[in-house]
């Protein structure tokens, strides 16, 4: 059993007022894959080398596989971890790179064999064994950083933004490979990263963090899909979410959603609040735009027209701000042109303008 239980970590440096992390408390069940991501500076990193030992909170505690590990160095966790640089040593061929962590433990030369083999064919690194680190490409050297991590057989695997300096279309290849590879393992990992699109596709679980603390943690989708507040939602996506004032009405018997001078259906679980003050938040590609006017459509105006090549992304202008529209490839649409957008009422989502928390009002 190698789970991970995080209670009440406080960090903060000399000279800094806020913390680091403030009061985290967090779980990571067995052979889980979680992935900690947030912007620059919201304490994913400092929260990480506590897991691994190379930070000492202030307070709180950590445990891994039932042990409370918060005092023990780090080479006594029971742990392998993988930085944001390489760090493999350019005089050693990648064999010995690998082998590293187990010729440190005085393992038999057999057995350094057997992992180092098993690792490589992982990763496919067999052909490279005997290539020294300058002979590699970017992939094939962060391929060897991850080899050498999961050869000593570790409880817990920690990851530190490990594909940030590979261009993006390494990182595209090495997601999904780095994904296999860990599902192969069934190994506890803990990820670092602040991109939202790695977060993902990578993670069993996904815990956005945001300056010290853990704005929401659950799998992805439903992350992404049901955002626990405006800052989720607004960091989580490319586009982000969309954001508009909007007042509940009452009409014909049916709750609306007013925004600027048009309505439309109101989701069943925000109740019936007429005159209520809501921001309600919608994903671009929850968005059907079309060049008529129709029932429950708004109207708005394109601004900017930008080919993704999969899809048309609109920035339009509906009520005095912007939104981003997501078309079909083959709509035809230029600059200035009228536009009416139209939202199944399920897919929008409603917050408290007062605190940015998503609410959820019974009927």
């Amino acid at each position: 059993m190698a789970e991970i239980v995080l209670r009440n970590l406080v960090k903060t440096y000399p000279g800094t007022r806020s913390p680091a992390t403030d009061d985290i408390s967090l779980e990571v069940r067995d052979g889980e894959f979680l992935v900690l991501v947030g912007p620059s500076g919201c304490g994913k990193t400092t929260l990480l080398r506590m897991i691994a030992g190379l930070e000492t909170p202030d307070s709180g505690s950590v445990q891994i596989g039932g042990r409370d590990v918060t005092e023990l160095p780090a080479r006594l966790r029971g742990l392998s971890m993988v930085f944001q640089s390489y760090a493999i040593w350019p005089h050693m061929r990648v064999r010995q790179n690998i082998a590293f962590g187990l010729a440190m433990r005085k393992t038999p030369k057999a057995e350094i064999d057997r992992r180092v083999g098993e690792a490589a064919e992982l990763l496919h690194l067999t052909d490279y064994l005997d290539r020294y680190p300058a002979q590699l490409s970017g992939g094939q050297r962060q391929r060897v950083a991850v080899a050498r991590a999961i050869v000593t057989d570790a409880d817990v695997l920690l990851m530190d933004e490990p594909l940030s300096n590979l261009d993006a279309l390494l990182r595209m290849e090495f997601r999904t490979e780095l994904k296999r590879i860990v599902g192969k393992l069934g190994t506890t990992t803990v990820y670092v990263t602040h991109d939202q699109a790695e977060a993902l596709s990578l993670g069993d679980r996904i815990a956005v963090l945001r300056e010290g603390r853990v704005a929401q943690v659950g799998p992805p989708l439903e992350v992404y899909d049901s955002p626990a507040d405006e800052f989720v939602g607004g960091f989580l996506g490319a586009p982000p979410m969309n954001f508009l004032p909007a007042r509940v009405d009452r009409a014909d018997g049916r709750t609306r959603l007013r925004i600027g001078d048009r309505s439309t259906a109101a989701p069943a679980t925000l109740g019936d609040h007429p005159g209520d003050e809501v921001t309600v938040g919608v994903r671009a590609e929850n968005i059907e735009v079309f060049d008529a006017d129709g029932p429950d459509r708004l109207a708005a105006r394109v601004e900017v027209v930008e080919p993704t090549g999969a899809a048309i992304l609109l920035t339009v202008d509906l009520a005095g701000r912007q939104l981003k529209v997501q078309a079909p490839p083959t709509f035809r649409i230029g600059p200035g042109s009228p536009v009416w957008l139209a939202v199944d009422p399920e897919r929008l989502r409603c917050y408290d303008p007062a605190d940015s928390s998503a609410i959820t009002v019974s009927g």
